[in-house]
């Protein structure tokens, strides 16, 4: 879904974000989104032609949102090496989850909308993806050996520390996952 939203389009967004994240994708009607965004159910369909869409531009523009706080975070850390890189992606988690009380908005949607023919599913598949592309890159970078094998891990332990955070109230999950890849990096072979 392209960027260029009405007003309307925009506050339909918004409401359904907070939404979606705050209660859960299958608990939140149309009803509650076109209220909130103080729109037409009408108006709702017109800019986003059905609800499945509009969950679909919900997690694009979450994944946006990732992305430029992660873009800042490096900025803000400012590595050096690609170990750096990989171990700063760890830290800006925890920043992030510091603000997210639920969890992770796409393994959430994950869960609720568990149909693989889903409009939203493949931005969540994306989202997973970049993630693990972007430690293959780094691991790549850095001269580790057997990288989709390292990429893999620390996808893993990303991912883990997201659902730990959330279903076992594991608040300290992503720092603990900080340390378990800290410790991977410094034992992986290279070269």
């Amino acid at each position: 879904m392209p960027r260029s939203l009405t007003p309307a389009g925009e506050r339909i967004l918004t409401a359904a974000s907070a939404l979606f994240y705050e209660r859960g994708i299958r608990t939140v009607g149309v009803d509650a989104i076109a209220d909130a965004a103080e729109v037409t159910k009408k108006t709702l369909y017109d800019r986003f032609g059905s609800k499945d869409k509009l969950i679909a531009a919900y997690l694009e523009e979450r994944n946006r949102i990732w992305h430029r706080f992660l873009d800042e975070q490096l900025l803000q850390r400012a590595p050096r090496t690609p170990e750096e890189v990989i171990l700063a992606l760890f830290a800006a988690l925890t920043e992030w989850m510091a603000e997210s009380r639920r969890g992770c908005g796409f393994i959430n949607a994950s869960v609720e909308l568990a149909a693989p023919d889903h409009p939203a599913m493949p931005v969540i598949v994306a989202q997973k993806q970049w993630m693990r592309a972007e430690f293959l890159a780094q691991a790549d970078l850095a001269g580790f050996r057997s990288t989709g094998e390292l990429a893999d891990r620390l996808l893993l332990l990303h991912e883990g520390a997201l659902v730990s955070y959330r279903v076992a109230a594991m608040e300290h999950a992503p720092e603990v996952a900080g340390r378990a890849a800290a410790d991977l990096l410094a034992t992986w072979p290279r070269g």
